[in-house]
């Protein structure tokens, strides 16, 4: 199956037939509290069911599918207010962004792909990371489609860099940080998958899993779509802890600084890949798509 894709001075967008299945923004207008970063919305099922939620009021700096990370050292890539022990939630000045540089590739055909050059930049305008991201897309069945995102980061300072979580910073059972989904508001209350059954996010948050998913419904058309995510063998932590929630909202994070900071030291690079599906499917589905994705990493 060929894919269209195209792109403008600040999207990629990837088209099967008449259906964008993904909008991928690589120079976004969020204000400085949201921390501005690359985001991936709308995404799509090949029948055109839309996956995928921007900006909801609750949290607005949730974006479709996004790299976002809550506590690296002292700074925040994730958006809005920071994770204090014995104070909650606090808003400080370390809102950073994750700047595009430079445009490295973009292809079409059976598999569409995106590669970029970006730089992560504190509130304060110091510079912590360079990094390299590909994201790709290709059709699996009539009912499905694979997205690939893998980066590359690499420490541009003289001293290390430690990634964390609200949980390593003493929140419980909070771990959120990575690559990050919020699923639409119809999805609220929808079922999460794994190897091991189904369940809801107060179940499953915190379980160590290759791989998850989540089935939900969709309003008006009264169908089911189904996305599953699948953690690298080589990522660090693997098998990651998740952040998993159906209850309040429907999230999906394969989130590898969960329980367990990580260091990156100076001038070392730390590498991650991850595989998307998303499908005109059911909950009964998720196993074999996970088994399918896992062939593309």
């Amino acid at each position: 199956m060929t894919l269209a894709a195209g792109r403008t001075d600040t999207e990629f967008t990837v088209r099967d037939g008449d259906v964008e299945l993904l909008r991928y923004v690589f120079m976004p207008d969020s204000p400085a509290l949201e921390s501005p970063k690359p985001y991936l919305h709308a995404l799509r099922t090949r029948a055109g069911r839309v996956v995928s939620l921007f900006r909801p009021w609750d949290h607005v700096w949730h974006k479709g599918i996004a790299w976002s990370l809550p506590v690296v050292d002292d700074e925040n890539f994730w958006g809005g207010p920071t994770y204090v022990q014995g104070q909650g939630y606090v808003q400080l000045p370390n809102d950073g962004t994750q700047a595009h540089r430079t445009v490295v590739a973009v292809e079409e055909g059976d598999v569409a792909r995106f590669a970029h050059d970006l730089e992560w930049i504190t509130e304060d305008g110091r510079r912590l990371f360079t990094e390299r991201r590909e994201l790709t897309a290709r059709v699996i069945d009539a009912g499905a489609w694979a997205l690939t995102f893998a980066t590359a980061m690499t420490n541009v300072t003289a001293a290390p860099i430690v990634l964390g979580s609200p949980t390593t910073k003493g929140r419980e059972n909070a771990g959120y940080g990575g690559l990050f989904w919020r699923g639409p508001r119809s999805f609220t209350d929808g079922t999460l998958v794994t190897a091991a059954g189904t369940g809801s996010g107060s179940d499953l948050r915190g379980q160590r899993h290759e791989w998850m998913g989540f089935a939900g419904r969709h309003d008006e058309i009264d169908e089911t779509s189904l996305l599953v995510m699948v953690d690298a063998a080589t990522n660090p932590h693997h098998p990651p802890q998740w952040f998993a929630r159906s209850e309040e909202f429907a999230a999906l994070n394969p989130a590898p600084f969960f329980s367990d900071e990580f260091t990156i030291a100076p001038s070392e690079t730390a590498t991650f890949r991850y595989a998307v599906g998303i499908a005109d499917a059911g909950a009964a589905a998720a196993a074999d798509l996970a088994t399918r994705l896992r062939e593309l990493l």
